[in-house]
């Protein structure tokens, strides 16, 4: 495996950074085209800013409808960067991941599908009828490391496990921020004039909402936790904490309501202060915003009868439940 440098937050020059990263996908792809998966992230967001600098209207973004990301979060990311003088198609894939995902409980099996589902199936089609022969993404240096430790596989994570992707899926990839981690990607994203809900934006997974769902991934499920998500995500938006989600766990429990039984579902809640992902704590949230949660996700999420908050520090927990 090739050995990458890491570009520290206190070395970090993000003006000369975008100028080489600028220049690097220019001279690499030439007179051809590069296609991006644009998912509203702020890795996603940098790259395709970079990569539009670099090639202008070769760059061909998109954005993959795979029907397991937040709510409403296509139209608004779409709209956003086309405000922003970016082309933007949308792809409704939501048939091919929920199929690949399908029975599959295991959580490295369902990354797995996700990888291949993107990269082969959803991606494969667009390199062949866009004649593009690479492809930018927003892999980051916190992705390499834990894949490669061996903490969780990175769904982005190829040629560092060895995948030729050139002979797999038809296109070279092209990592322009795979040397900084998320705090250095802010800095770049903000040099770079994006909006700061974007630069600023809380890490959310490449997975989606199928790395909040233990056990098989449903349209079901994930509406079930798109909800949750949304009343947490709105609930903890004034904390200073580094990210929030809400877990949708695989076993029903017991519940009441209207004084009968109600076997239902449960959701977790997750909130960590950390600097850089690598370690981390759950924030110190009040009881009465606990308490707020719990009946908010209880009364206004069909099916769920039970709401707890995660008090395990990472490690040797993990931010993502899966």
């Amino acid at each position: 495996m090739k050995e990458i440098k890491e570009i520290t937050l206190e070395k970090l020059e993000p003006e000369k950074f975008i100028k080489q990263k600028v220049d690097y996908i220019a001279s690499v792809v030439g007179d051809n085209y590069a296609i991006n998966a644009l998912s509203g992230g702020v890795d996603s967001a940098v790259v395709t800013m970079l990569g539009h600098r670099a090639l202008g209207e070769r760059l061909k973004t998109f954005i993959i409808e795979n029907g397991i990301m937040r709510e409403g979060e296509v139209e608004h990311i779409a709209s956003l960067f086309r405000k922003l003088g970016v082309p933007v198609e949308v792809i409704d894939a939501k048939k091919e991941f929920f199929e690949a995902l399908k029975g599959k409980t295991d959580p490295e099996e369902k990354r797995n599908a996700i990888t291949e589902t993107f990269y082969k199936k959803v991606f494969g089609k667009i390199v062949k009828e866009s004649g593009a022969k690479y492809l930018l993404q927003g892999t980051n240096y916190t992705d390499v490391e834990e894949t490669v430790a061996g903490v969780k596989r990175q769904h982005n994570i190829l040629e560092q496990l060895g995948i030729d992707t050139e002979k797999e899926y038809g296109y070279k990839v092209l990592e322009p921020v795979i040397q900084l981690r998320k705090t250095g990607i802010r800095k770049v994203g903000e040099a770079l004039g994006l909006p700061e809900e974007i630069y600023n934006r809380m890490a959310f997974p490449g997975p989606a909402l199928a790395a909040r769902i233990i056990g098989e991934v449903t349209p079901e499920k994930v509406e079930t936790v798109r909800q949750a998500t949304n009343i947490v995500e709105r609930e903890l938006a004034d904390t200073s904490a580094f990210i929030y989600m809400a877990i949708l766990h695989e076993n029903n429990v017991t519940g009441m309501r209207n004084g009968k039984r109600d076997f239902g579902q449960h959701i977790q809640v997750r909130c960590w202060d950390s600097e850089d992902a690598v370690i981390g704590r759950p924030t110190r949230l009040s009881w009465d915003t606990l308490v707020r949660l719990g009946d908010r996700i209880t009364s206004e999420v069909p099916g769920v009868v039970s709401v707890t908050y995660n008090i395990a520090k990472k490690p040797p927990s993990t931010m993502e439940a899966i």
